[in-house]
């Protein structure tokens, strides 16, 4: 097979896999080093509690990995956030962004060819899924439900996590003030040509995902990427407005044209019903504002890197000043011709 002429990026996610690192990264390597004409790895270590980062730091000694470098985040963040920490420092052509624990990079070859070829956005689902509790399958359902319903697509089967894109769409996902969160949603923006693939691989890792894990993060791009639940809050804002000023004209016919009515009462019903009518106004606008702040807020930094390394060896640049000595000497360019006498 004749190499890919790019140079890739691939960005793994690690997180407390220390006595594994060799090997994961040795995989990723040797898969890579054959498939494109250059390459970088991007290890974002994810906040790790074992010796992982002093692992890494090995692996990116002078006599270890080249073309590796690493971020080591100074706390656990999202998954999202953690993928974007590398991506965004990738200098190559296309990106490839995985989880080596759940991810099968074989499929990156197709994944590859379908990128070249003009395809935006390439993207590989494994159905095959890590163990998960009951609660949270119960709660990653009733989410999907209600993020197909707002947004008319699926995150779980339209944006699985291991993708390839070019630097062209990571151009644009610089332009937001979220981009963790543009990324993630970044398959169900529209003007872009996606492709998504479907593997069957059993994931190396064997934990259980719980549900705890990932209700913050679902809110988050729930609220984040769709307008639809602060505008059910206005809906309501105005349906309650709506419904006090109807209650405060029937109040006013009762007292018109009914005889018999108890003191006080319609004082106390005008009374009451006005109050809850400027009070959802309230709400109603300050829902408003809100979606308007939101659009406009950058929340500050996503994440900061306590540590930063790369390899002492980077062969791309050890092809920078290279002779062809195979040329003969009669077709070699000759330094003294150019010079003026």
């Amino acid at each position: 097979m004749v190499p890919f002429p790019i140079l890739l990026s691939v960005v793994l996610l690690v997180r407390n896999r220390g006595p594994e690192l060799g090997a994961i990264v040795d995989e990723v390597a040797k898969t890579v080093s054959g498939l494109v004409s250059d390459y970088e790895l991007i290890i974002v270590d994810n906040a790790s509690e074992d010796d992982s980062v002093a692992v890494l730091r090995q692996l990116t000694a002078e006599s270890g990995q080249p073309n590796l470098q690493v971020y080591a985040l100074t706390k656990e963040v999202d998954a999202d956030t953690a993928f974007w920490a590398g991506l965004e420092n990738g200098l190559g052509d296309f990106v490839a962004v995985l989880d080596p624990m759940l991810d099968d990079i074989s499929i990156l070859t197709v994944m590859l060819e379908k990128a070249t070829g003009g395809i935006d956005i390439v993207l590989a689902n494994n159905q095959r899924k890590p163990a998960q509790s009951a609660p949270y399958r119960f709660a990653h359902g009733a989410f999907n439900l209600l993020y197909r319903y707002f947004s008319g697509a699926s995150l779980a089967s339209d944006a699985p996590q291991f993708r390839v894109i070019s630097k062209r769409i990571v151009n644009f996902i610089l332009q937001h003030p979220q981009p963790a969160i543009t990324y993630r949603h970044l398959p169900i923006t529209g003007g872009f040509s996606r492709q998504t693939l479907q593997y069957s691989s059993p994931p190396k890792t064997h934990g259980t995902k719980r549900l705890g894990e990932s209700i913050d993060r679902g809110v988050r791009l729930l609220v984040s990427t769709t307008r639809a639940p602060m505008r059910l809050v206005t809906t309501l804002s105005l349906f309650g407005a709506g419904a006090n000023l109807l209650y405060s004209v029937y109040v006013v016919f009762i007292a018109l044209f009914k005889p018999h009515v108890a003191e006080g009462w319609v004082s106390l019903s005008l009374q009451q019903s006005g109050m809850f009518f400027l009070l959802s106004l309230v709400l109603l606008v300050l829902a408003e504002y809100i979606l308007h702040m939101a659009s406009l807020s950058t929340d500050g930094p996503l994440y900061h890197v306590g540590q930063e390394f790369t390899s002492a060896r980077m062969t791309r640049r050890e092809k920078l000043n290279i002779e062809d000595v195979s040329l003969a000497p009669e077709h070699r360019p000759n330094p003294s011709a150019a010079r003026i006498s």
